[in-house]
C-alpha cells in the first residue's frame, strides 16, 4: 500500500468530517504553525492522543568518519523529536 499524500489526507479529512476541504487546509496549516511556535518558544507542543514534539539539547560527541575512520568531533545541537503517544503506540502495535 502506497503511502498517502498530503492532498489525499486533507480530501479523506475533509470527507470523514464533513468539512470543506479549504476549511481542512487552513485548520491543518493554523495546527502546524502552531505546533513549530510552540516547540520554539516553549519546548514542547502535545497533540493528546496523538504524541509530543520536544525540543533536545545533544551534547557534542566524538564521531568517526565511516569513509577514512577518522575520528571527528560533533558539536552541541538542539534538535526537534517526536514523541509518540502510549495510546497511539497502542492503537498501531
Amino acid at each position: 500500500m502506497a503511502k498517502m499524500t498530503k492532498a489525499q489526507i486533507m480530501s479523506a479529512l475533509a470527507e470523514k468530517t464533513g468539512l470543506p476541504k479549504k476549511d481542512v487546509i487552513g485548520f491543518m496549516d493554523t495546527l502546524v504553525e502552531m505546533a513549530y511556535s510552540e516547540v520554539k518558544n516553549n519546548g514542547e507542543f502535545v497533540l493528546p492522543g496523538f504524541g509530543k514534539m520536544v525540543k533536545v539539547n545533544r551534547k557534542a560527541r566524538m564521531g568517526v568518519n565511516p569513509a577514512t575512520g577518522e575520528k571527528i568531533n560533533i558539536p552541541a545541537k538542539t534538535v526537534a523529536k517526536f514523541r509518540l503517544a502510549k495510546m497511539a503506540k497502542e492503537a498501531v502495535l
